[in-house]
């Protein structure tokens, strides 16, 4: 048999085996997705305002951290440039009001100070609240510290702070105590920083800060491609296929030959939808990533590819290295993660980052080129 016909038919057979497990996989979500969506239209997700006032919205309780760790991170943004909401001329009532709410609304990003006794005031519970909902209806960024609180305690409302937490709730009704105790579960189970990980809390400090400024580098509008014609249209393809408002596991896949723009349109769409989910992760060239030695076997090409993943999804150094193939799934349980995969060739590396759909809630979309 001639040999240009022999790679040709390994080549189609490779692509064919990718595209089938895609199809098999999502297949069945894709069919419920089709069904809900024609039944019910949803209606646009909002967005957060364009003229925001402030950088960082940050909710604390004055007592614990005011003194200590607020005023020198106040201090350190200061220093890098990030402009903080101080609600120090606002007077303190049973409710907050429209103006924190406006202040709320109108940061790139809220920081809650989960303290010892931050679930002993009601305007600090209804400030997470309200944080939480614009986090859902807007998209907007929160970044949980754990001062000196353990965060199974906040998510359960357990332990000294629960103890704190059950004694404001007295006298309020069931109402406003499930709302609280909805929005500790779910700011506790947000990525965040437990002081107890940090033997220096000047450092702490220091590399909050840091995270803040690189999630507001990263979450300004780019411009990258305004000079791309046609690149609007692709991304309202895009989309529509995505359906990002979708509380579901998503994957897709773009195919076509090299050179027709597949890593630029994913690179576009990364920069349009990262800020909105917990985590973002745009592995670029995968296939460049998958030689040997290092990929020697399928598992070492899972592995490496892996560790690849989670050590730009937790800003780790390169010699940042896992033990085995269920780490991923165990940091991840339960986050919301945008993950790209660029020039992907053989099924093992889809398999790498989505063998099943139940590790994370997550969006895949995958670019390879079609067999020449």
């Amino acid at each position: 048999m001639d040999l240009y016909l022999l790679l040709v038919i390994v080549a189609t057979l490779l692509c064919s085996r990718i595209f089938s497990f895609v199809y098999a996989k999502f297949r069945v979500q894709e069919n419920k997705i089709i069904a809900s969506s024609s039944s019910s239209p949803p209606s646009p997700k909002l967005s957060l305002p364009s003229n925001r006032v402030h950088d960082v919205f940050p909710s604390f309780h004055g007592k614990d951290v005011r003194k200590s760790f607020l005023s020198h991170f106040l201090k350190e943004c200061g220093i890098k440039g990030i402009n903080l909401f101080i609600d120090n001329e606002i007077t303190r009532g049973e409710f907050i009001g429209p103006e924190l709410k406006k202040a709320i609304q109108g940061s790139r990003i809220a920081i809650v100070l989960l303290s010892k006794r931050y679930a002993s005031s009601s305007w600090c519970l209804d400030e997470l609240v309200e944080i939480m909902k614009c986090k859902e209806e807007l998209g907007q960024t929160v970044m949980p510290v754990f001062y000196e609180v353990d965060p199974t305690d906040v998510k359960k409302q357990a332990g000294d702070f629960g103890k704190v937490f059950k004694k404001t709730c007295k006298g309020k009704t069931n109402e406003v105590t499930r709302k609280w105790s909805e929005a500790l579960a779910k700011v506790a189970t947000l990525a965040g920083y437990h002081s107890n990980n940090w033997d220096n809390e000047a450092k702490m400090i220091e590399d909050v800060a840091t995270d803040v400024a690189k999630k507001l580098f990263n979450s300004t509008p780019s411009r990258d491609f305004d000079e791309f014609i046609g690149m609007e249209a692709h991304m309202n393809k895009i989309s529509r296929v995505l359906r990002t408002y979708l509380d579901e596991v998503r994957m897709i896949g773009i195919w076509g030959p090299a050179g027709i723009g597949k890593t630029t349109i994913a690179r576009c769409m990364f920069n349009q939808l990262s800020h909105t989910f917990q985590h973002s992760v745009f592995l670029m060239n995968v296939k460049a990533m998958c030689t040997p030695p290092v990929c020697s076997d399928d598992y070492n090409v899972k592995l490496h590819l892996q560790q690849i993943f989670l050590s730009q999804l937790t800003n780790q150094k390169e010699d940042f290295k896992i033990s085995h193939l269920g780490v991923a799934q165990e940091r991840l349980n339960d986050k919301k993660v945008l993950v790209v995969l660029d020039n992907v060739d053989r099924l093992v590396q889809l398999e790498a980052m989505a063998k099943k759909t139940g590790w994370f809630d997550v969006l895949y979309v995958c670019f390879w080129s079609k067999v020449p």
